[in-house]
């Protein structure tokens, strides 16, 4: 047996297959939809991520391996492993750089949301603030591929944390016109962090675009807001759409 083989033993064992039919609905896998042909074997995050952090020593043709699969928690679990990795190699720059080049090449395997919530904010995003360099960020979020473009607002979860605005502004700017609800509930989900730790910044942002915003980006901005607050804000949307519809 080898080694991916043995991984994807172990996770089979931890996996409970009656959960299978909720994640293939959660997940949005029917036809049309944005994980269409997605495959699942039942497994928990908290179950998967305890077999990855096993396996943050395997090697790059071995996560790439995992990362082929059509399995979703398998793909899901070489990510998680990558994230262990990346904290496993704190010390060693060179080894870093090359696990983010792995990663930004293997990015559209990520190809579920939280493939992407779960592994760009502890990779991709740890790295841009350790080296304050948020380009990777702005590239990613010209690419034609959704899921890059998720990754690129996602990870500038990393740099709220630390005070850095200017990366989520610049990109959800970007976005307000983008088609997708993945998009828009994650550029509101990052703008709302945002506010979480400056309420200024969030309002300053809604001020001069809450009437352009995706009214799904927009209503999870302003979620943590009081009451009047929310429906100050919801009315530039309401007026903005009751002054297009007139022309």
């Amino acid at each position: 047996m080898t080694n991916v083989e043995k991984w994807k033993a172990e996770l089979a064992a931890k996996a409970k297959p009656e959960k299978i039919k909720v994640f293939v609905n959660f997940f949005k896998t029917g036809k049309g939809e944005y994980g269409e042909g997605d495959k699942f074997i039942g497994l928990s995050v908290p179950d998967n991520r305890a077999v990855a952090k096993t396996k943050w020593g395997s090697g790059n043709s071995e996560i790439s391996e995992m990362l082929a699969s059509e399995i979703h928690e398998h793909r899901l679990s070489a990510f998680l492993c990558l994230v262990e990795k990346y904290r496993k190699l704190k010390k060693d720059r060179n080894a870093r750089e090359e696990l983010i080049d792995f990663y930004l090449n293997h990015a559209k395997r990520a190809n579920n949301w939280d493939l992407v919530d779960l592994s760009a904010p502890y990779t991709i995003g740890e790295w841009c603030v350790e080296n304050s360099d948020f380009s990777t960020l702005y590239r990613l979020s010209e690419s034609a591929n959704l899921w890059e473009q998720r990754i690129a607002i996602v990870a500038t979860v990393t740099a709220i944390r630390k005070g850095i605005f200017s990366p989520t502004i610049s990109i959800a700017e970007k976005y307000l016109s983008h088609p997708h609800e993945l998009i828009h509930k994650a550029t509101g989900w990052m703008l709302r962090e945002m506010g979480k730790r400056d309420i200024t910044e969030l309002r300053n942002f809604l001020d001069r675009h809450a009437d352009s915003m995706p009214r799904t980006a927009l209503r999870y901005a302003i979620e943590r807001m009081d009451e009047a607050e929310r429906k100050h804000y919801l009315a530039f949307k309401t007026k903005k759409n009751a002054e297009n519809t007139e022309k």
